[in-house]
């Protein structure tokens, strides 16, 4: 009878296993990298020149946005809508009047990289083009290179024309400026027309007729980016590029001198008002808008450094409102577009470091470092326009010891570059080595998977090899350098060809292998089939187990901590996108999906179109952080979750 009831309990106990839901934590959803977390409130991506209205209205233009057109409207703080399509404007110079805006224009339509659309500022619509250059096709520079309106007058700078070309505000051309490589405009209250010429560090002078006036000649080095003729104190402001990072100010009565600065000397590298690469108030990076109102509020935009090529990812937008006392009111910050931040374990999370950029925090975050030192590190591949990925703004990290790793790469990539910190460089990631490359002894791409594991080990899927190769790291010299040993290559398993994903989890010996998909030529893509290899470094190479056969096709980002793998998704079918599933490395089951908690606050919607677009981390509390690109939203969604 012991025996029956005995019998009866276990059946009992499994019938309610079968019929009762599984118990799930749930997570929370946060952001990072943008000052607002909804698609409608969110700071517009990467505005790379800006335009005030008198009444404190903010025009600001970029190259692309995923969801909203590109030049981005602003006032105290928030967003007012945007104008025109994602991809319609250049982003290099705007301006505008008491009833347009004048815009840069891609190359596309009836018109080409040399022109400037005309924009109605209460209808939001383009009514008129204008030829600036004959240079209207090419697609990855500014052609034109500055803009300004002054009464029925408008001013452009034709770049590679050498010259600033002079029109009426209705598109009728009246006069050129000779002047070589022109960039930022401004106009002042006597009609004379100043013109920067960032290359030669140079600020000149015209006046209305043409005729040179005066020459400001900057410190060495100096490269002036943005100009601003300040009415209430008749001063000139000028943005400085280069190593001051700082705004200029210039006395304009008799022969212009200058009257003072505004923003900390060195900006964002000083060090003596703290560590190097930290933003902050008035720690400026580059500095290529300025404006004021009518309130005597001072409108600063500043990019941090990153982006090559591809404009519509060069460093992001970074708008600081002042009063005119010069203290800070506000920000406005969008500082990931297509990219992504990986948890520092030396943090234990709290930091997360992208591809150029350091974020702590909640709710949008604070931007701690621009890890970008254009002046010591001139071959950074990060600002490198003739690299051969797409802007490096992906980052993964690996805390080994006291010391860090970053590898930066780029969308889809098949190459990577590595860069390590040490204490006199502050938050400045400083170059190291790329893969392929001479550190790692070879030229083959990168196109069977990539992983820097946490002891700093890398592994590679060299392209048309049949191996995994795996470099031990050696070590790190006195500066924090590290080095790695010969490449060892382990075969490839046949069951999982062909292959397009490696994570490695150095704490536990755990391998996990994504197969791309058989029969395609498309390498950045992940099919259904994950194998996990539980003691790989003690030898077993060869059985897999689990085998996780992914419900929904369209996986392209796997990243995996302690004992969960996480999987986000493109485009496929029946997934509830854009879902992140976390899959148990020891069972081979779905856990749970992590979800949006704060649809309301926190807009999570983007699929991922990045091969590392999810990184993940698991917390000495237990608590996994993951992180996830999201293009929509020029940010990083946050999902923080304890099973």
């Amino acid at each position: 009878m012991v025996e029956k009831k005995w019998i009866h309990v276990a059946i009992l106990a499994a019938v309610i296993a079968l019929i009762a839901p599984t118990c799930r934590s749930e997570n929370t959803t946060d952001w990072l990298a943008n000052t607002y977390g909804t698609l409608a409130a969110h700071v517009g991506n990467t505005a790379r020149s800006m335009w005030v209205a008198p009444e404190g209205v903010i025009y600001t233009a970029s190259m692309w946005d995923e969801y909203e057109g590109g030049v981005a409207v602003y006032q105290a703080g928030k967003s007012l809508g945007s104008i025109g399509a994602h991809g319609e404007f250049q982003g290099g110079a705007i301006t505008g009047n008491a009833t347009s805006i004048f815009v840069a224009l891609q190359p596309g339509g009836t018109y080409g990289s040399g022109a400037v659309g005309r924009y109605n500022r209460a209808t939001k619509t383009r009514d008129m083009l204008i030829q600036v250059s004959a240079f209207n096709n090419l697609p990855r520079v500014d052609v034109v290179t500055g803009l300004a309106t002054a009464g029925s007058l408008l001013y452009a700078s034709d770049f590679y024309g050498n010259r600033v070309r002079i029109f009426t505000t209705d598109g009728i051309w009246k006069r050129d400026i000779n002047v070589t490589a022109p960039g930022a405009l401004a106009v002042d209250s006597a009609g004379n027309v100043w013109v920067a010429q960032k290359g030669e560090g140079s600020v000149v002078e015209f006046s209305p007729a043409g005729a040179l006036l005066n020459t400001i000649q900057m410190p060495g080095g100096a490269r002036p980016s943005a100009l601003y003729f300040d009415a209430s104190s008749g001063q000139l402001m000028v943005g400085d590029e280069g190593p001051d990072m700082n705004i200029k100010r210039y006395k304009l009565s008799g022969t212009p001198a200058l009257a003072g600065t505004f923003g900390i000397q060195g900006g964002y590298l000083d060090t003596t008002t703290g560590i190097k690469g930290q933003v902050g108030d008035k720690r400026f990076t580059r500095v290529t808008g300025i404006g004021r109102d009518t309130a005597g509020n001072l409108y600063v935009l500043n990019n941090p450094w990153g982006g090559s090529w591809d404009l519509g990812r060069d460093g992001g937008t970074d708008i600081h409102s002042y009063t005119s006392s010069g203290r800070l009111q506000w920000k406005l910050q969008s500082l990931n577009f297509e990219g992504i931040a990986a948890a520092d374990p030396g943090t234990d999370g709290v930091d997360l470091y992208g591809g150029t950029d350091i974020y702590t925090g909640t709710a949008g975050g604070t931007f701690v470092a621009n890890t970008v030192d254009p002046f010591d590190y001139p071959s950074d591949p990060r600002i490198n326009i003739n690299d051969r990925s797409r802007d490096e703004h992906f980052g993964q990290l690996a805390t080994v010891g006291a010391n860090r790793i970053l590898v930066a790469s780029g969308q889809n990539p098949d190459t990577y570059y590595f860069f390590h910190f040490n204490a006199a460089n502050g938050y400045i990631a400083i170059p190291d080595a790329t893969l392929p490359g001479a550190a790692f002894n070879t030229t083959a791409a990168v196109r069977a998977g990539f992983c820097i594991d946490s002891k700093g080990g890398v592994w590679a899927g060299l392209d048309k090899t049949g191996y995994i190769y795996h470099y031990p790291l050696i070590g790190f010299d006195a500066g924090g350098k590290p080095a790695w040993g010969p490449g060892i290559p382990i075969r490839i398993p046949e069951s999982i060809k062909p292959l397009t994903r490696i994570v490695y989890l150095a704490d536990s010996d755990t391998m996990i292998l994504g197969q791309g998909i058989v029969g395609s030529t498309d390498w950045t893509s992940i099919g259904t089939r994950v194998e996990v290899y539980h003691g790989w470094s003690a030898g077993n190479t060869t059985t897999p187990n689990p085998v996780i056969n992914l419900a929904h096709a369209g996986a392209k980002s796997i990243d995996a901590a302690g004992s969960y793998l996480f999987v986000g998704y493109w485009f496929g079918s029946g997934q509830a996108l854009p879902n992140i599933d976390a899959i148990n490395l020891a069972t081979g089951n779905l856990d749970t999906t992590l979800v949006n908690t704060r649809t309301s606050t926190v807009d999570a919607s983007s699929a991922i179109d990045s091969m590392y677009g999810v990184r993940a981390y698991r917390r000495s509390t237990g608590e996994y952080v993951v992180t996830k690109n999201n293009v929509k939203g020029s940010s990083i969604t946050v999902y923080r979750w304890t099973p």
